[in-house]
């Protein structure tokens, strides 16, 4: 087992690379190839969820190996609460993407395959690694795949869309990189070790002031722009409009999630005074990408970019909840993640499946879709009413505990970002409207075929885990709760100046005192 995290991580590139040697020809063996080895990543996976302890906060499945000792470097791989569930997230997907793409992409088909399960081992990457050097090598590295994919596999203006991306990613990335040779040489300054390994670097507290600030900005932008926050967003609407089904899916799903995931794991722990300092810019900012992507879907006539749009509003609850600083925002954040990776990449394979028989996604070519595809339709109207938040369904639990612990740090602003789950409604179900019920006004839609077998084999397992999570959120959230509890502590105690939480001062207690005991987050959650 000691070993698991690194199979799960290298897996992917190892199998795509193994996919060199089969001829170009047989595309066939090329594509079940592909969606058996991204299969077996995922259940290498499982172990990780069934032998993980979720009364520990601790990292588990740990590997450390020395690498590059003179710098300090070394290949430090391990999960916890926060990580564990994202791994599990991407090895999820990842079948599903490749298996979107089995009609949808015939043009070279083998370097198709193999960049997406390149992808997928940067994209596990990210999520495993607890040395910053490691980090940064597989941040970097996952972009050049995801380049491939908008720019060669997407529609007519891809070239565009991929070099935006890329571009918009870089700037964050390089200001990061000095960010983390700073806390680098700020470390080892400070106490003799010249280190790049996380859990080294969480123990020690930059000086709070401007460096501090300065390194925590660097990062913030760079995961800012990933999430994506506004207003650094603009760059994700060509990306998904341009990108192949399966690229959308990803980036959606998976790529999204690397911001907010920054955020917790090295913000927070590494820039705690300065968390605590510009977090109120950050939920405002979480607030106003809320109901401005809101907005912006219910005026989309593209079905795609109405998806692409509503993700701008649905990671601005992961980032209200997770600057909350409580346990039930951070908690919600967290599992808003997962819920925000199910739904819109069930959204996007949906979208792309209805494209493939008709080849538009402009809602006005639709309508009446219900009478001619009916299998579709209902899967579509669980996935829509999942994405808007209804009871019963996953995108409820993240939502209502991101609000739960918004309102005890500001109720004028939970106030006005639950509005955003009343636009999403409006959105969605106008679209779902205009795209399923009504007359069939064009005749290309009358013989439209319904849901093939393996489209059912795609859409079933995401509709079991939105109604899972949605009736019995405790599989998940239990293992999450430890690792942010203390994430909690950790902050609290290692800011400079003693104060309460965001949510006491949000009901207006004094601004000094100690800092609470872990024991005042532990709400029972809902």
């Amino acid at each position: 087992m000691t070993a698991l995290l690194s199979a799960v991580t290298f897996v992917p590139m190892l199998g795509g690379l193994a996919l060199v040697f089969v001829p170009r020809r047989r595309a066939g063996l090329l594509k079940t190839a592909a969606l058996l080895i991204a299969l077996l990543v995922f259940a290498l996976s499982l172990p990780l969820y069934f032998g993980f302890d979720g009364d520990s906060a601790d990292f588990q499945f740990e590997e450390q190996r020395v690498w590059m000792p003179t710098l300090g470097v070394s290949y430090h791989v391990g999960i916890d609460g926060i990580s564990l569930l994202l791994v599990l997230l991407t090895t999820f997907l990842t079948p599903l993407a490749l298996a979107s793409a089995w009609h949808a992409i015939e043009d070279r088909l083998k370097e198709f395959v193999i960049t997406v399960l390149v992808l997928e081992t940067g994209m596990l990457g990210v999520f495993v690694s607890l040395d910053l050097f490691l980090f940064y090598v597989f941040w970097e590295a996952m972009l050049i795949p995801m380049y491939f994919i908008i720019g060669v596999w997407g529609g007519a203006n891809r070239v565009y869309a991929a070099v935006k991306f890329v571009l918009y990613t870089l700037a964050g990335s390089l200001l990061m990189l000095v960010a983390i040779l700073a806390l680098y040489y700020r470390h080892g300054a400070a106490t003799g070790a010249y280190t790049f390994d996380l859990v080294t670097l969480a123990r020690w507290v930059v000086a709070p002031g401007l460096a501090q600030d300065l390194m925590f900005l660097a990062f913030a932008l760079a995961f800012a722009i990933k999430v994506p926050l506004f207003p650094f967003h603009t760059w994700l609407p060509d990306a998904h409009v341009e990108a192949p089904t399966a690229g959308s899916v990803i980036l959606a799903g998976v790529l999204l999630k690397m911001g907010t995931y920054g955020f917790l794991r090295f913000c927070l722990p590494l820039f705690p005074d300065a968390s605590l300092a510009f977090g109120p810019f950050v939920v405002a900012l979480a607030v106003v990408g809320i109901v401005y992507g809101a907005w912006v879907s219910t005026v989309q006539a593209d079905v795609k970019k109405l998806v692409a749009y509503s993700s701008v509003s649905h990671l601005g609850f992961v980032m209200l909840g997770i600057f909350t600083l409580t346990q039930q925002g951070l908690v919600g954040g967290v599992i808003q993640m997962v819920n925000h990776g199910l739904s819109t990449g069930a959204l996007f394979l949906m979208v792309g499946m209805i494209y493939e028989r008709r080849h538009t996604r402009l809602i006005a070519d639709f309508g009446g879709l219900w009478k001619v595809v009916p299998a579709f339709s209902a899967l579509f109207l669980i996935v829509v009413l999942s994405s808007l938040g209804l009871p019963g369904l996953n995108g409820f639990v993240g939502e209502f505990l991101i609000l739960v612990g918004a309102f005890g740090v500001s109720p004028w602003l939970a106030a006005v970002a639950t509005t955003g789950v009343i636009f999403a409604a409006v959105y969605l179900l106008w679209m779902y409207q205009r795209v399923i019920f009504g007359e069939i006004t064009h005749e290309e839609n009358r013989a439209l075929p319904d849901l093939s077998p393996r489209e059912w084999a795609m859409l079933v397992p995401v509709v079991v885990f939105i109604v899972w999570i949605g009736v019995y959120p405790m599989t998940f959230t239990g293992k999450t709760e430890a690792t942010l509890e203390a994430l909690i502590a950790q902050v609290q105690s290692k800011s400079a100046v003693p104060r309460v939480s965001l949510a006491e001062r949000g009901r207006g207690a004094p601004e000094s005192g100690h800092p609470p005991s872990a024991a005042v987050w532990r709400t029972p959650l809902p």
